[in-house]
């Protein structure tokens, strides 16, 4: 399930930096209802199960570490596959006027529920949010991430943590459902990114790009309602359908 919120700055411009995922997570949690569901979720060390899309600036400007949105509105897009969660963050924003985004009162303006497409056993979609997938190497006799390109094993990689979420998230030991995930690499854009976790700053090349999947309908819902590939909850791998 997916929402979209709308935010806008009732005094003007939004200020927004360049890398603003760890914000957008912290706001995502402080939205829900249940403190303390929301404190469990944000502890878990495996799997927490939604997603978001970049900030979407109707009126964009680039400026000297970020952007402003010219016309103080701003919106994005939240999906989960857990109904709970969902739920959570609905009857959390009802209870909210508005948001705190690095000092400045955004008000919560609209909030909708975004219908749910009809899925067949081929899609094509669009990144909304970056892809990051990696692998281990051993550089200097010590095993470190390695964040990979498109390629063989970059898609391969989206599928197994994709069938690896899957069964965790439904308590499965296995399954006989299956995907493939390819691109006709139509549009392509490396980005490169930071991620803040406590004093610690990590860099990655994530992608944004055309994909396809093919196989098994509830595993392709699964990845347009959770995310593909890692770090979902931190603003990666969220999908849409290619227009």
């Amino acid at each position: 399930m997916r929402l979209k919120l709308y935010l806008n700055n009732e005094d003007g411009v939004i200020s927004i930096p360049f890398n603003y995922n760890h914000i957008v997570s912290s706001i995502i949690y402080n939205l829900m209802d249940d403190i303390d569901y929301a404190n469990k979720l944000h502890s878990k060390s495996t799997f927490k199960y939604f997603c978001f899309s970049q900030i979407n600036i109707s009126q964009r400007q680039m400026v000297d570490g970020g952007f402003i949105s010219k016309n103080g509105r701003i919106n994005l897009i939240i999906s989960s596959p857990d109904d709970k969660l969902i739920t959570e963050l609905v009857n959390g924003i009802m209870k909210k006027s508005e948001i705190n985004f690095i000092g400045q009162k955004l008000k919560i303006f609209k909030c909708e529920i975004i219908k749910e497409p009809e899925f067949t056993s081929k899609m094509e979609f669009i990144t909304l949010s970056p892809i990051i997938v990696t692998t281990k190497k051993e550089i200097d006799g010590k095993l470190k991430e390695w964040d990979l390109a498109p390629s063989d094993e970059f898609f391969n990689g989206i599928k197994n943590n994709l069938i690896k979420k899957y069964l965790k998230f439904n308590n499965l030991e296995n399954t006989n459902k299956t995907i493939n995930v390819y691109s006709n690499m139509k549009s392509v854009k490396r980005k490169r990114i930071s991620i803040n976790k406590g004093k610690n700053t990590t860099y990655h090349r994530a992608y944004h790009m055309d994909l396809i999947l093919e196989g098994n309908c509830d595993l392709i819902k699964f990845a347009y309602d959770c995310g593909i590939s890692s770090k979902n909850s931190q603003g990666f791998g969220l999908i849409d359908i290619y227009h």
